[in-house]
């Protein structure tokens, strides 16, 4: 529940390792207060631990705030900190063991101040918003693919099955600039939000997405049915889906 007495949320967080990985480099995080999911590369070994670090940085970030629940907050002030933290902590990380160097993670986070969120967003992991049974995206894949797309390079129908589509062009990193895209909201009553990774999107159309976050009854059947229909499309990766219902 958020500190507004009149709106509080439900949700609910799920990760499959999918039908083709060995091993599972998404991260996620889920409390009252934020939300998070990162998704690692590099290898299995530094994915997985990049990802971690991020939630890691995320979950403190949570922790630090729970003392100063009476105070107004600046959202995306401490969501900018956040991430500067967790890519200081990639720094240290690969500083103190070079050959993890090159690792990395998506990252996009959701941190709650009663019925207002900011949302912090860097790489190709996603954050949808379905309000009124319409689904829409509330953040940008930082990938060559979508910037070509933004520069009318390429048509938008072709993105989505490109087999660049993936390759990231902003993400947190160690030892490159970080800087994460930041924006403010405002929750409503009956709004449905997902946080997940590309084991999801890219091979579940965001049509299908909003069909089955409208229609599930709770976010718990909600993140087992967007797993599951993914999976059903071949699970070629890791994923990971974090849902969360508002009702005032």
């Amino acid at each position: 529940m958020t500190r507004d007495e009149a709106l509080e949320f439900h949700y609910a967080v799920g990760s499959d390792v999918g039908r083709r990985r060995s091993g599972n480099e998404d991260s996620a995080y889920a409390t009252p207060r934020l939300l998070a999911v990162a998704d690692g590369m590099g290898g299995h070994a530094a994915g997985e631990v990049a990802s971690a670090i991020a939630v890691e940085a995320m979950a403190d970030l949570d922790k630090r705030l729970t003392d100063r629940d009476h105070e107004e907050l600046d959202l995306l002030r401490e969501l900018d900190e956040g991430v500067a933290d967790a890519a200081a902590r990639l720094n240290e990380r690969v500083s103190a063991d070079p050959d993890l160097a090159g690792m990395g993670t998506t990252l996009t986070a959701m941190l709650w101040d009663g019925s207002t969120f900011g949302l912090a967003h860097i790489g190709d992991s996603r954050g949808y918003l379905l309000r009124a049974g319409e689904l829409r995206r509330l953040t940008r894949d930082h990938t060559m693919v979508q910037s070509l797309v933004d520069e009318g390079r390429m048509p938008a129908e072709l993105a989505a099955t490109h087999p660049g589509r993936s390759v990231l062009i902003r993400a947190l990193m160690a030892g490159t600039p970080t800087e994460a895209d930041l924006s403010l909201h405002t929750a409503e009553p009956g709004d449905r939000y997902l946080l997940c990774s590309d084991g999801l999107t890219d091979v579940t159309p965001d049509e299908e997405i909003g069909t089955l976050l409208s229609s599930a009854a709770t976010p718990e059947e909600a993140v087992a049915q967007l797993i599951e229909r993914a999976n059903e499309a071949g699970g070629p990766d890791n994923i990971t889906c974090v849902v969360a219902f508002v009702a005032g």
